[in-house]
C-alpha cells in the first residue's frame, strides 16, 4: 500500500523540518516531534521513532557533498601515484575523540530517553535553557578574539571538549548542533569553525545513530515505509544544501543570538499550548 498524497505533503513538510533544523542551533529532531504532535504522521511509532532519526541521513549527504574538498583524504598526483592529505587524516581523528563520549552515552540511556524526556515540555524547556545559554555566551563573547579561528586548528583536547558539550544533546529539544557550537563558543573557537567542525562531527555521529535505530528497527521496511524514508531523506538533503551555505554566510557577519531568541519563543509558545489545551 503506497501513502496517499495528504501522507506525501506531509513526509516533505517534515523533510523541509529537518533540512533547516538540523544545522541551525534550534534542535530537529525537537521540531520533528514538536510537528509530530500537530501533523501526526500516520505511521507505526516504532517507525516514526527510526524515520525521525534516520532522515538526518540526508541532511548529513549535504555536508558531504559541500565539504568534499576538505573531508576526503585521497588524491591521485598525475591520475597514479596516490596521495594522503595527512591533515584532514588528523581531522577525521579528532572528530572520532569528539563523538566517543556521546556514543557511550547514547547507547546507556538511549532507551530511558525515548521514553522519559521526549515529551513536549521537555523539549520547551529545554529550547528556552539553551536560548537564553545562546544570548548570555553571545554577550559575554562579544568583545573577546576567538583562539581558535579555523576547524583544522582544533586540538585533540579542544576536540573531546566539544564531545563532552556534544552529550548534553540527549535530551530532546537542546539541539546537536547547537550543543557542540555553544561549548566551542565557549571554550573559544570562532563561530565558523565551530560550525564546520560540527558539520564534520554529525557524519559518523548521525550515520552511527541512524545505523544503531535502523538496526534496532530490523531493515524491515515494508513498500509504504521505504517511500516515506526516501522521500524524507531527498527533501532534507535539498533543504540542507541551501541551509548550510545561508548559515556559513551568516555567521561571518552576525552572532547566533537571533537563535536564541527564536528557541525561546517558540519553547515559551508550545508551553502555553499545551497549558491551555
Amino acid at each position: 500500500m503506497k501513502p496517499d498524497i495528504i501522507e506525501i505533503l506531509k513526509v516533505i513538510l517534515l523533510g523541509i523540518i529537518e533540512g533547516i533544523t538540523e544545522w541551525l542551533p534550534i534542535s530537529s529532531t525537537g521540531h520533528m516531534l514538536l510537528v509530530d504532535e500537530f501533523i501526526v504522521l500516520r505511521m507505526s511509532d516504532t517507525f516514526k521513532e527510526m524515520f525521525f532519526i534516520v532522515i538526518q541521513l540526508g541532511a548529513i549527504m549535504a555536508v558531504v557533498v559541500l565539504f568534499w574538498n576538505r573531508i576526503w583524504p585521497f588524491r591521485f598526483r598525475d591520475k597514479k601515484q596516490p596521495v594522503i592529505n595527512k591533515e584532514i587524516i588528523s581531522l577525521w581523528l579528532k572528530v572520532a575523540v569528539a563523538c566517543i563520549p556521546g556514543a557511550i552515552v547514547a547507547l546507556l540511556f538511549d532507551d530511558f530517553i525515548e521514553e522519559h524526556l521526549h515529551t513536549p515540555f521537555v523539549i520547551s524547556a529545554a529550547l528556552i535553557v539553551y536560548g537564553i545559554a545562546f544570548i548570555i555566551i553571545e554577550e559575554c563573547n562579544k568583545n573577546s578574539a576567538p583562539k581558535i579561528l579555523s576547524a583544522g586548528d582544533i586540538t585533540y583536547k579542544t576536540a573531546l571538549m566539544i564531545g563532552l558539550f556534544q552529550v548534553l544533546s540527549i535530551i530532546p529539544g537542546t539541539s546537536r548542533s547547537g550543543a557542540t557550537i555553544l561549548g566551542a563558543l565557549i571554550i573559544g573557537v570562532s563561530r565558523v569553525a565551530a560550525a564546520e567542525f560540527t558539520f564534520y562531527l554529525a557524519i559518523p555521529a548521525m550515520a552511527g545513530l541512524s545505523a544503531y535505530k535502523m538496526l534496532k528497527f530490523g531493515f524491515s521496511f515494508n513498500e509504504t515505509e521505504l517511500m516515506v524514508l526516501i522521500i524524507g531523506m531527498i527533501t532534507a538533503f535539498a533543504v540542507s544544501m541551501a541551509v548550510i551555505k545561508f548559515l556559513m554566510s551568516y555567521i561571518r557577519k552576525h552572532d547566533f543570538k537571533v537563535f536564541g531568541w527564536y528557541r525561546i519563543v517558540l519553547g515559551a509558545v508550545v508551553i502555553l499550548y499545551f497549558i491551555i489545551l
